[in-house]
């Protein structure tokens, strides 16, 4: 079991952490997902390879372990949202680290309480604005069950909802011309005006 208070790493690195590519491709899903650091996407990676090699063993078993074993790791998966109910194991071993953060409580807020970022929705979050059910949950990385998907809400007690209307509100309309209407060009400054002419110089 070891120490309670030195506790096992729950994430590992890439091996090639200087990669230029790989780089490129963490700061994209960090923007995509809002993530804080790199860290909470490694534990993504770490989590999702534990979950492919449980589904690696699982093939390596007789027909008889494999038909009691593989339903308990497909019931987990399904109820995280992470595969359907009718998924097999290819599909386990086809899973990428984006459709674990997909099921991040950070990213359902975001996409379901209409959020602009998810940095914002991240914020909300951590300051207890969002309840689950009848909890407040203020861990960004929570995962979200499909059962609880639905109950995701504002606190009664937040502003943030007045705040997104009133936001939304006053975002100005830009209305798209017409077809076949062309847009009036801007009006010409006035022409500065000539100078007048010198007089003739004495002789």
């Amino acid at each position: 079991m070891g120490d309670p208070k030195y506790p096992r790493k729950v994430w590992r690195k890439p091996k090639r952490p200087l990669n230029y590519e790989l780089k490129m491709d963490e700061l994209q899903t960090l923007g995509t997902f809002g993530l804080r650091t790199k860290r909470e996407l490694w534990k993504a990676h770490t989590e999702l390879s534990r979950v492919r090699q449980q589904a690696r063993s699982l093939l390596a078993l007789t027909q008889e372990a494999r038909a009691e074993k593989e339903p308990i790791l497909l019931k987990s998966l399904v109820r995280i949202g992470l595969v359907s109910e009718n998924a097999s194991l290819d599909d386990v071993l086809n899973l990428k680290p984006t459709d674990l953060l997909a099921r991040r409580l950070q990213t359902i807020v975001s996409k379901k309480l209409g959020f602009k970022t998810p940095y914002q929705a991240r914020q909300a979050v951590i300051h207890g604005h969002i309840m689950v059910g009848d909890r407040k949950v203020d861990i960004p990385s929570y995962t979200v069950t499909v059962a609880e998907e639905d109950s995701v809400h504002f606190s009664p007690e937040s502003k943030i909802p007045e705040m997104l209307e009133k936001a939304k509100a006053e975002e100005p309309k830009v209305e798209a011309p017409t077809e076949g209407e062309e847009a009036t060009p801007a009006e010409a400054t006035p022409a500065e005006a000539t100078p007048a002419e010198d007089s003739p110089k004495a002789d």
